[in-house]
Order: structure tokens, then C-alpha cells, then sequence
């Protein structure tokens, strides 16, 4: 008796951590009368054509040998993997199912009939497919990579990122899967501000979301006088006085910071950012022992915490500062001398394992843990206490690990609280703060990892534009192009960089060469029409702006006011309302209602016309609440040209 050993392409230029094992089919009893040298011969010689990358070639002999040997479902599957590599999708997908009908449990054939549908977009019956696969191969990372993928694109980002969690765990250095993560964790936080700004826009959760963004543009005077807006409303999130002092402290209004969180400290003795933030400006007036005793009780309340947050004690030093840190850990106690320091030198603040400082005392409730800071023992006393943690205590849950640093316990206690409480802000909150961080974190392994490519170059044109940087922003957009075939995320970032940084036909070209490829793209239509509008084109930017009209929805509103827009000036003044009217959900500035205004006065409707004046001023008078800078009128935004105000009636 006899064996064939066939071998299953091991694909390494596309899926270089996929380690395809030599599958043996056993050619004996009556099998083995069709032992010949021409099917052996041809399967050597696919299998040598293979190894040279000559993938049609292999393909070929691969389906002569088939006219063979019909039965062996490692031959199909080697003849779809052939198949896949040179383009026969639809040819690849059937060899597969063969593959799979003569044996269910092949893992070659389940993963990569799975990738095939995905491609497809045949996302229903990829993912039992991809799932079953993971299931067979519990090793390899491709299967739960390309199954987070299928449920990204699906839209299932939480599901997504727990297969793309475990693919970075199977596999560490898979760049593809770190960088999936973040987008995943990313698209997730976008879905979650869009539901905020929905069910809770006016609320301190939302301001305090913003206000942190302001922070990270460093608008920190705009961000100070958002957060003081909010700091009597309930319900609000924890340290919202202490984010202040924060704010106040880096636009260098010390005074004004030490108040806020002296204040903090009286009110709400939980809060180690007020500790934190009086360390700080210890630091920053020279007063070592104060800012060391700050820092070992800050230590002796959770180790977590000061490992997940001793960066703030670097913000807005001056650069000649930095022996003012190495003489205050030099009065430290040794323990928490290292402990400081190694927080103050990592490289990122990634989520932490629990490290409890010590075990919690019996008398001690969750709650009352959180309220002496210690956050690591308030998690560990929730979980021995209560498996699965009541719905009552989700919230203290999120907010205990998220200072201790266990950010995917974060998120997963906040989606535990979503799922019983669909309206709960808090909820929101904690989950865009926890994917957030963990979104960066992933992103920032994804950098290391692939320091120089299209992608990374994206990445970072993305960060600079969010914090306005937008000259920057726009030169990374480039970097990324300059990589090889037009990358359409780096086209329609730097339509979006030229665009914001009123760089017009910059933004068109980039739109135009992207739309070439994917021409019926929503957002890339808005963003060609925004261009066309910007250029006074009304008649050319229509078509695109109702393309648009198809953009995820925290767009439509845009793409609603911009073609109001292009009725108003082409004539359609009846259209023109109706669709600002759909756009002004959108309305940031007063803009759009200032247009409603002069199309209602057009028509002869004095209430309305005076209904929205009034509205455009309410929405003036929040942002000068917020402390937005005035620095626009709604006459002068680029939603409307320069013209006379109109008369208040």
C-alpha cells in the first residue's frame, strides 16, 4: 500500500501567519488503482509551478489532476487557493465548495470560501463559514482576522473587535489585525457619538466628550469654559471639576486650576485627578516634597491608576523641566519610585491587568472603595461579590475600571449597562472613553509595526486632521499616496485636509480621482459636491450632493444643507427650504437657519422667517456659552457667501 501527500499551498505573500499543514490522503484499497505517473506527475509539477508563484499554471495541473482523481478534497481545495491567487474568484469559491462538500471540516476551505463571500459581500453566509473555521484552526489569527473584518464591514464593530482582540493575541505581530482593531474600535465610537449627539446632545456626558476633544486641539480655553457650563447639572460624569482644572492648567491659569481642584478634593474625595492635579502644579512651582507626598498617596490608593494616568504630570511643563521629575522621584519611596517611573516612561498608556494594591477589606462595599480611589479593589470586590454584576452596578463598574486602567473592562461593563438601559448616557460614555483609548492603543501597535507604510501614513494624516492640523494632515495624505496605486482612504482624507484648509481644487481633484474607482461612493460624492459648492459650480455639484444624500448618517444632515443650498442659488426656493430643513439637525453655527431666514422673507413667510432669526441666535448664544471663539458670523460662513445681515424684526 501506498500514500499521496499533497500539499496545500502555503500562501505567504498575502497571509504570511496562516500555517497551511501537509494534509495526507490516504490512496489505498481500491484507490490505489488509480496511482499513476500522470496524476502524480501532475500534481508535482502544480505543486513546482506553485512555488514559483506561477499560480495559472498550478491551477491548470492542478484541474487536470482533478480529471484524475475527482474524489480528494485537498486537490480542490489546492485548486481554489491556485484559484484565488490569480483572480478566479467566482472559479476559487466553487472549488472550495467542493472541497467542503466531500469534507466538511477542512479548514482551508472553510476559511477561504469565507474571505471569498466577505469579498463579495455575501457577508450572511461568510461568516458561518469564517466562525467554523476558527473553530477548526484555534491557532491561527486569519480565521478571527478575516471573521472581525466580515462583521466590520457588517457593521458589528463590538463583535468585530472581540475576534480581532483575540486575532492580535494568537498573533502579535500582525500588523493588518492591529490596524483593524482601531478602525473597528473607531467606527464603534463614531456610531456611539452619532447615538449621544442624538439622545443626549445638550447633556453634561456630551459636553464633557466635547470638551475633552477641545482639550486634545489644545483649545483649552474653549474646553475650560465648556466644562465649568456643566459642572452644576446632574447626572454628569466623575471629575468633571477636576477636568477643568485641567483644562485651566495647560492654558496656563494656575490659580484658577488649583481652586478647581481644591474644590474637587472637598466635594468628591474619590477623585485622584484632583490629587493628580495638585501634584502638578507642585511640580510645576518646584515644590518636591508636596508633589512626591501627592504622588505615594495617589500610589497607595491604586497602582492602576497612576500607571494608566502619570503622563498628566508631563502636560504643559516647560522642556527645561524635566530634572524638576527625576527630583521628585528621587522622594519617593523605592516601590513607588519604580512604580512612577515606569508609568512616566511607557511608551503608551495601554490597558492594564488588574494589580489590586491589596485585598479588599470585608467591611468594605464596592461603593466604598470607589470612594477612597481604590478603583482596582472596587472592580475585584464587584466581581467576587456578584457574577454577573447587576444591572445597578454596571455603572460603577465602568467607571472603577476605567480608572484603574482596564479599559476592555470598560467597555465591556458599558455594553452590559447599554443592553439593560438602551437610553443610558453613561452608558455612551464609558464606551466611547474606553474604545476610544483602546482604539489608539491598537493604532499605535499598528505604527510600530508597520512604521512606514500607506496605512500608517493615513493613520497619522487622520490624527492631524481631527486635531486641526490641517497643512500637516495633508502632507500625510500625500506621504500615503506616494506608496503605489491610489489608496482611497488617502484620497478622501486629503480631499477632506484640502477642504477644511479651503485648499478647493485640491479637494476636487482628490474627490474626482477617487470617484474614478469607486464612482457611486456617498461620502466621496459629498465631498466632491462640498468642493463644486465651494467653487460656485451649484449645477455640477447636484448630482454628487444626491449621491451624498446615501452617507452614513451623521452626514446627511451636511449633504441636505449643501444641496438647499444649490436649489437657493440655481432658483428652486420651495426645494430650498425643504431641504435645509432637513439639513438643520446639522446646524453648528446659525447658517443654515440664516438661509432658512432670507428663503421664508423671499416668499413672503414673516414667521418663519422670524422663527429661524431666532433660532440662528440661539444656536450664536450656545456657542458663546461654550466658549467657541468668535471668530465667524453665519453670514461669512462658507455655507453663504458674504452679504448684509438682515434687519432683526
Amino acid at each position: 500500500m501506498g500514500r499521496e501527500v499533497l500539499l496545500v499551498a502555503s500562501v505567504t505573500k498575502r497571509y504570511p501567519t496562516t500555517l497551511f499543514v501537509l494534509l495526507a490522503a490516504c490512496l489505498c484499497g481500491r484507490g490505489q488503482q488509480h496511482r499513476t505517473p500522470s496524476f502524480e506527475s501532475l500534481v508535482a509539477a502544480a505543486e513546482k509551478a506553485q512555488a514559483v508563484a506561477d499560480y495559472e499554471t498550478a491551477a491548470k495541473d492542478y484541474r487536470d489532476a482533478l480529471k484524475i482523481r475527482a474524489d480528494i478534497p485537498q486537490l480542490w481545495a489546492n485548486l481554489g487557493l491556485m484559484q484565488h491567487e490569480s483572480g478566479d474568484m467566482s472559479g476559487a469559491m466553487a472549488s472550495f465548495r467542493t472541497a467542503i462538500g466531500l469534507n466538511p471540516s477542512l479548514y482551508v476551505p472553510n476559511l477561504f470560501l469565507g474571505i471569498e463571500l466577505a469579498h463579495a459581500g455575501n457577508l450572511k453566509e461568510a461568516e458561518p463559514l469564517l466562525a467554523k473555521a476558527e473553530r477548526l484552526n484555534r491557532g491561527d489569527a486569519q480565521a478571527p482576522l478575516a471573521l472581525g473584518r466580515a462583521y466590520s464591514a457588517e457593521a458589528r464593530y463590538a463583535a468585530a473587535a472581540l475576534e480581532l482582540t483575540h486575532a492580535t493575541a494568537l498573533s502579535p505581530n500582525l500588523a493588518a489585525a492591529w490596524f483593524e482593531l482601531g478602525v473597528a474600535r473607531l467606527q464603534e465610537v463614531e456610531g456611539d457619538a452619532y447615538t449621544m449627539s442624538e439622545q443626549g446632545k445638550q447633556s453634561p456626558f456630551a459636553g464633557a466628550l466635547y470638551a475633552e476633544s477641545l482639550v486634545k486641539q489644545a483649545r483649552f480655553g474653549e474646553a475650560a469654559s465648556l466644562f465649568e457650563s456643566i459642572l452644576n447639572k446632574e447626572p454628569q460624569p466623575p471629575c468633571i471639576r477636576s477636568s477643568l482644572g485641567f483644562a485651566l492648567l495647560r492654558g496656563h491659569e494656575e490659580a484658577a486650576a488649583e481652586t478647581q481642584f481644591a474644590a474637587e478634593r472637598s466635594r468628591h474625595p474619590e477623585c485622584s485627578l484632583a490629587l493628580l492635579g495638585q501634584a502638578r502644579l507642585a511640580l510645576g512651582a518646584h515644590h518636591m516634597e508636596e508633589a512626591a507626598s501627592l504622588m505615594t498617596e495617589l500610589w497607595g490608593r491604586d497602582h492602576g491608576f497612576v500607571q494608566t494616568n502619570a503622563a498628566e504630570l508631563l502636560g504643559g511643563l516647560p522642556e527645561s523641566d524635566p530634572p524638576a521629575i527625576e527630583t521628585m522621584l528621587t522622594q519617593l519611596e523605592p516601590a513607588v519610585r519604580a512604580g512612577v517611573a515606569a508609568a512616566l516612561n511607557s511608551a503608551d498608556a495601554g490597558d492594564r491587568e488588574p494589580d489590586n494594591n491589596a485585598a479588599a477589606t470585608k467591611r468594605s462595599s464596592a461603593r466604598e472603595l470607589y470612594a477612597e480611589g481604590a478603583f482596582s479593589e472596587c472592580e475585584s470586590r464587584l466581581d467576587a461579590e456578584h457574577v454577573p454584576v447587576p444591572a445597578g452596578q454596571l455603572e460603577l463598574l465602568a467607571a472603577c475600571a476605567f480608572f484603574a486602567g482596564h479599559l476592555e473592562r470598560t467597555s465591556d461593563a458599558a455594553a452590559k449597562l447599554r443592553a439593560s438601559q438602551p437610553r443610558s448616557l453613561a452608558g455612551i460614555y464609558w464606551s466611547i472613553q474606553a474604545n476610544e483609548r483602546l482604539a489608539l492603543i491598537a493604532l499605535a501597535k499598528f505604527q510600530q509595526l508597520a512604521p512606514d507604510s500607506a496605512r500608517s501614513h493615513i493613520l497619522l494624516g487622520d490624527i492631524y486632521h481631527q486635531l486641526e492640523r490641517n497643512d500637516d494632515a495633508e502632507a500625510e495624505y500625500r506621504n500615503a499616496l506616494a506608496f503605489g496605486p491610489p489608496d482611497p482612504a488617502a484620497l478622501i482624507g486629503l480631499a477632506g485636509a484640502c477642504l477644511t484648509n479651503n485648499h478647493v481644487p485640491c479637494a476636487a481633484q482628490a474627490a474626482q480621482t477617487a470617484l474614478e474607482r469607486n464612482p457611486d461612493d456617498p461620502e466621496l460624492n459629498l465631498v466632491m459636491g462640498e468642493a463644486l459648492v465651494a467653487q460656485f459650480r451649484y449645477s455640477d455639484a447636484e448630482p454628487y450632493l444626491k449621491k451624498g444624500l446615501g452617507s452614513k448618517p451623521q452626514l446627511v444632515a451636511r449633504a441636505h444643507a449643501l444641496l438647499g443650498k444649490v436649489f437657493s442659488e440655481t432658483g428652486r426656493t420651495e426645494e430650498a427650504i425643504e431641504q435645509l430643513q432637513l439639513g438643520a439637525a446639522g446646524d453648528q453655527d446659525g447658517s443654515i437657519e440664516y438661509m432658512l431666514a432670507r428663503l421664508y422673507r423671499k416668499i413672503g413667510d414673516t414667521r418663519h422667517a422670524e422663527d429661524a432669526i431666532a433660532q440662528m441666535k440661539k444656536i450664536k448664544e450656545q456657542r458663546l456659552a461654550r466658549g467657541v471663539k468668535r471668530v465667524e458670523d453665519p453670514e461669512l460662513s462658507p455655507m453663504e457667501p458674504p452679504s448684509p445681515a438682515p434687519s432683526t424684526p
